[in-house]
């Protein structure tokens, strides 16, 4: 936690068919990150999420 609040440095991030991304939430571990990006997948649509650290390019 800093003094603005709380350190969510991990991304969860959808990729649409199409290209485009848009962040779906802020996680405080890679766990919980990945652990949210993995239920939105079983949703069977054709959508990727991908878990990535603030601060790294995505690619």
């Amino acid at each position: 936690m800093t003094d603005t609040g709380p350190v969510l440095p991990w991304l969860v991030i959808r990729e649409e068919e199409n290209g485009n991304r848009y962040r779906v939430g802020r996680y405080a571990t890679k766990t919980e990150a990945e652990e949210v990006a993995e239920r939105l997948d079983a949703g069977g649509r054709q959508r990727l999420y991908i878990v990535v650290r603030m601060g790294r390019a995505v690619t």
